[in-house]
């Protein structure tokens, strides 16, 4: 009989709706019947009633954290809980990382001097290779080339190399999620996809050569094609992953068609980590608002990496 996975679960920013999904989640037997949970989180953040297992950690008496406010002491306990969850995964104690949403101010208030948690991650893991964040709703993961970067420095950072190695990533994790021989479109950069060069040649110049060099390694991919039809074919059911030249490209897209539902992964990492792709909603924290779909999404997904994680590994 199969062993079920482990997953360390980060309750995110206290001060935010992160609590209050989690413990929704947890009330869910199905959650319990998939995996065996390790409960990262404050004693104080989480309802009492609803019987839980936490980890011993760092934070665990931390006392109540005021609602809707990032400031530099959650900061420093999201950090804490972050690394808490690593070192679970790193020692095999977890096969996987999920974590409720995070406050990006709150984490620089708390000590974080990276653009945003992925390269934070990579740094605690020690990890030079490259990594991206994917975002994925349901069975349509998305991937991109440039990240948190100002819409004009985009053009001089795209690279024949980078689109190959974007497209490689994607492709990798889709298989790490369980599809053997993953579905690729890439998106151009320009409107019209630069209509064979009148509206600029990074297709022609950049990104095509890229998804050859790509195929080359093993791992194919269509395109480029226009960014504002391709995911009306992948929505169909064409394509199980598209890569998009920068950040809002897909994003847009994406939390479009399901916002409460999308997963954020920090894909390309050594370890698995999944999150919900919203944020932490301070407006409606602590009121029971909260959809905790995305996160049950999100924790679903971690299940699946870090069972393949475990078989990978025996």
């Amino acid at each position: 009989m199969a062993m079920r996975p482990t997953v360390a679960l980060f309750a995110g920013d206290p001060a935010g709706i992160g609590p209050e999904i989690v413990a929704k989640l947890l009330a869910d037997p199905e959650t319990t019947r998939g995996a065996d949970v390790l409960l990262i989180a404050s004693r104080a953040s989480m309802d009492v009633r609803a019987n839980l297992t936490f980890v011993e950690w760092k934070g665990l008496g931390a006392p109540a954290f005021s609602l809707g406010i990032a400031g530099p002491d959650n900061g420093r306990f999201m950090l804490d809980g972050l690394l808490t969850g690593v070192d679970l995964v790193r020692s095999g104690k977890a096969d996987a990382l999920c974590f409720a949403p995070l406050n990006k101010g709150a984490l620089r208030a708390g000590g974080m001097n990276h653009p945003d948690e992925m390269h934070w991650f990579a740094e605690v893991l020690g990890w030079t290779g490259p990594c991206v964040e994917f975002n994925v709703l349901e069975d349509l993961w998305t991937s991109r080339i440039t990240s948190h970067v100002p819409l004009k420095d985009v053009s001089a950072l795209l690279t024949m190399e980078g689109v190959a190695d974007g497209i490689g990533l994607l492709y990798r994790g889709l298989q790490a999620a369980g599809k053997a021989q993953p579905r690729l479109a890439v998106c151009g950069f320009n409107p019209h996809n630069g209509d064979n060069g009148n509206f600029g040649r990074e297709e022609i110049d950049v990104i095509a050569p890229g998804v050859k060099r790509a195929a080359e390694r093993g791992w194919p991919a269509d395109g480029p094609f226009p960014a504002d039809t391709i995911f009306v074919r992948a929505r169909g059911g064409a394509y199980d992953g598209i890569v998009t030249m920068y950040h809002d490209q897909g994003q847009i897209a994406m939390k479009l068609m399901g916002f409460e539902r999308g997963v954020t992964v920090q894909g390309g990492l050594p370890i698995p980590i999944t999150t919900p792709a919203h944020g932490t909603a301070y407006d409606i924290a602590g009121q029971g608002k909260a959809n905790a779909g995305a996160l049950k999404n999100a924790f679903s997904l971690a299940c699946r990496m870090g069972e393949a994680r475990r078989n990978a590994t025996r």
